[in-house]
């Protein structure tokens, strides 16, 4: 009873593992040509030309498929540049734009110098209004 615990779990990994390295024998297909070899992609469909150099199989992509290759390169290459481009416009004239808004040092020296006025001022009155309700500065309390 215990040998069929072991046996059957073992052969069901066993199947696994043979489906698996089946499926990646079969990703690509190898066919003998005049100058070497030519490798399908059996899922993608792409074509390598391939030559054996020094014991080992060298593969390259096919002329069609590196032209491609090299157009969607260039197309975002153009496109990276592009967007560099736009960034730099936007920074430069977000950056301008918020400097010739800022008041200079001296505008804010003036208006910091009202501000203070302003204050002691309201201040002033707040303590006069204390000395005339004859507290003292001291709140009513409601409680």
């Amino acid at each position: 009873m215990r040998l069929q615990h072991i046996l059957i779990p073992a052969a069901l990994c066993s199947l696994v593992a043979a489906s698996a390295y089946s499926e990646e024998t079969d990703h690509y297909r190898l066919e003998k040509s005049a100058n070497g070899y030519v490798r399908m992609d059996t899922r993608t469909g792409a074509m390598s030309i391939c030559e054996e150099r020094t014991g080992q199989l060298v593969c390259k992509m096919a002329a069609d498929e590196r032209a491609a290759y090299q157009d969607e390169i260039d197309r975002l290459d153009n496109s990276v540049k592009a967007l560099d481009a736009r960034v730099a416009k936007l920074e430069n004239s977000l950056s301008a734009r918020l400097e010739s808004q800022l008041p200079s040092q001296e505008d804010f020296n003036k208006t910091m110098g009202y501000m203070q006025q302003f204050f002691r001022t309201f201040k002033d009155i707040v303590k006069d209004m204390d000395k005339e309700d004859g507290d003292g500065g001291k709140l009513n309390q409601k409680t």
